[in-house]
């Protein structure tokens, strides 16, 4: 099949040939439709981190079930699915439940495994459900990773109707997901960019405020707080917290190292929260919110021939919301 191809972590991918993936007794093999980009596309291109090669990235996908693995039950020939990136083993699903995120044999797909860039795909067949048919291939491709993600942070911070939250660095997939997300759980959301047009994208997708991350003082006091930059606004972020606030973190695009305040973290009796991707549970949570017409927000679509385009537009950060990448026409 054709796909494109990391033969090196550091390095960079090539469209070429490599054999028809075939599923183990477990898994299913998707004709992919659509898939998205993630910054984990970016991140093994530098060896941070670095996946087993030769390497096919990308995390999203929908499409079509074409070939079953001997013990497969659940799924049939024909349907139309969307992945569920995070793979737990079902041991750990079963231990951990709700948390099995925290299991060491947790992986995402299209980093720990091949992915989605390619004309098929494998993947255990718990980690597929029912394509949302309400909603276009491409929005099917681009919710899964970013949009659980999103959803365990809000959950981890315990958030409630009526509470402000503060999504810092909004443009990329996760913060355009929490936007939507927390608005549609009742929360008052106020997001900043140091964009002055995504700034009103922002406020386009739900926001009901937005800031300049550049300013000095975002004059923001927030219950929750949802960080992925790290190091370039997390003094601002924690100072943007109610006493009692919650900051929650699911990564560092700014760098890997920031300071804390201890007086200031235990007079405020501030939580900092870390979060990753989803469990199974709550990507059942998300489907259903994206039943009930939870907004899905696509950047831009591209065909797969043209990733490399796509992946620079992820690189320059001139996103707002999830980069697709078109397969093949089937109707919506």
């Amino acid at each position: 099949m054709d796909a494109w191809i990391l033969d090196s972590s550091p390095g960079g991918y090539r469209w070429g040939s490599i054999p028809d993936p075939v599923p183990a007794p477990d898994e299913v093999r998707i004709r992919v439709v659509a898939s998205a980009l993630n910054h984990m596309d970016l991140w093994v291109t530098k060896g941070k981190p670095r996946p087993p090669l030769p390497h096919i990235p990308g995390c999203d996908a929908a499409g079509v079930v074409d070939q079953l693995g001997s013990q497969v039950t659940n799924v049939n020939v024909g349907d139309e699915v969307v992945v569920n990136p995070g793979i737990s083993p079902v041991t750990e699903i079963e231990e951990y439940g709700n948390n099995s995120p925290y299991g060491p044999g947790f992986k995402i797909w299209g980093e720990h495994c091949d992915g989605a860039h390619a004309m098929y795909a494998v993947v255990p067949a718990r980690n597929v459900r029912p394509r949302p048919q309400t909603r276009s291939w491409e929005e099917c491709a681009a919710f899964p990773l970013v949009y659980v993600t999103a959803l365990r942070m809000l959950n981890r911070a315990r958030l409630r109707t009526g509470e402000t939250v503060l999504v810092v660095g909004v443009g990329s997939g996760v913060s355009a997901a929490a936007v939507a997300l927390a608005r549609h759980m009742g929360a008052h959301v106020i997001a900043t960019s140091r964009d002055a047009a995504k700034r009103g994208q922002a406020l386009a997708l739900g926001a009901h405020e937005a800031v300049d991350t550049e300013s000095e003082d975002w004059g923001v006091r927030a219950d929750v707080v949802l960080e992925s930059v790290g190091p370039a606004t997390w003094d601002k972020s924690m100072r943007s917290l109610k006493p009692g606030g919650r900051l929650v973190v699911c990564g560092g695009t700014s760098g890997p190292v920031v300071e804390i305040n201890l007086p200031r973290l235990f007079y405020k009796q501030y939580e900092i929260i870390g979060s990753s991707m989803g469990s199974y549970e709550e990507f059942d949570q998300l489907l259903t919110l994206v039943n009930e017409g939870l907004p899905i927000h696509v950047d831009s679509v591209h065909a797969l021939s043209d990733y490399e385009i796509a992946l620079e537009r992820l690189r320059k950060g001139e996103q707002l919301g999830k980069i697709v990448l078109q397969h093949e026409r089937l109707p919506s």
